[in-house]
């Protein structure tokens, strides 16, 4: 148990549904990118079956089906686990919304399968998957050790505008993945990804940039800076070689298996840019907050920032 009264092994079970939830979000990308939308044209069932055979688009549509599945059966899990052993009731509620978010989820995607991938459901659809994927990140953090150690590490916060930017920043990249998940969908073309994505990647390199000239070279925060960067580094160039093999493909109207390999890639970095961006965000308003509380609460040690 930590210091919240939280097991490790609930943390771990957190992170678990957090990369189940990522291994969906590229299977929904190779769904996608094979226009294997409409390979199952029925739902909940798949041709009538729970097990129809794997041949085809029907390997991708019905297998991003079982892994749904699957996230929805480990969020259930996790959320059970939280309001039987978490003490904090945020942390609960947190739960109840990332199980309403699965929910609604698995609703979208039969409903772009019912009504025949109608583009703002579809947009919609991975939208949704890239909250939930936010929500049950969150919940691996704040039910790990490093949200402790963040309230401990109070006495030396970042600046209080820190986390402003932090937080900008994890909003211009979800604005990004929306404008991507559009683009896929061609409901908008390449000007709005590209244009955002220069606003995006300039409010992620200021925070790194921040973190690491303002903040301990020791400091945990100044380190997932670091890898925020790094995954930022990694999106840029999949997103130029996504564009280049579109290019060279150009004209083909069969999918070609490196295009589709290197847009899956895009969006699950992409995800995880988001991921990592909100994850310095939480963690510096915990500090800030705690170092608020300390001030605050300076006369009476046994009030604490939880």
């Amino acid at each position: 148990m930590n210091s919240s009264g939280v097991s490790r092994a609930l943390h771990h079970y957190a992170i678990l549904t957090a990369g189940a939830t990522l291994l969906l979000l590229m299977a929904g990308a190779l769904v996608v990118g094979y226009e294997a939308g409409l390979a199952v044209p029925d739902w909940p069932l798949s041709y009538g079956t729970w097990m129809p055979p794997l041949v085809g688009g029907i390997l991708y549509e019905h297998g991003h089906r079982m892994i749904a599945g699957t996230v929805g059966v480990l969020t259930t899990a996790l959320v059970i686990w939280l309001w039987w052993k978490e003490p904090r009731r945020w942390v609960k509620a947190l739960g109840l919304v990332a199980w309403v978010a699965v929910v609604a989820q698995a609703i979208l995607g039969g409903l772009t399968v019912l009504y025949r991938l109608p583009v703002p459901v579809v947009i919609a659809h991975g939208c949704l998957a890239q909250t939930f994927f936010c929500l049950v990140l969150s919940l691996a953090l704040v039910t790990s050790p490093a949200w402790e150690r963040a309230a401990q590490a109070a006495e030396e916060p970042p600046a209080p505008d820190f986390w402003h930017l932090a937080a900008a920043a994890t909003a211009a990249l979800f604005i990004q993945l929306a404008l991507g998940a559009a683009l896929r969908h061609k409901a908008l073309g390449l000007g709005p990804h590209w244009v955002w994505a220069g606003v995006a990647g300039f409010l992620v390199g200021w925070v790194c940039y921040r973190a690491v000239t303002e903040l301990a070279v020791q400091d945990g925060l100044r380190k997932l800076a670091r890898w925020l960067g790094g995954i930022l580094a990694l999106q840029v160039a999949l997103g130029v070689a996504s564009y280049a093999f579109r290019a060279v493909t150009q004209g083909i109207h069969e999918p070609q298996t490196s295009v589709v390999l290197i847009t899956s890639a895009h969006l699950a970095t992409g995800a995880l840019l988001l991921g990592c961006s909100l994850l310095v965000t939480l963690l510096a308003y915990r500090r800030v907050a705690a170092a608020g509380k300390v001030a605050s609460f300076a006369g009476d040690p046994q009030r604490t920032f939880a």
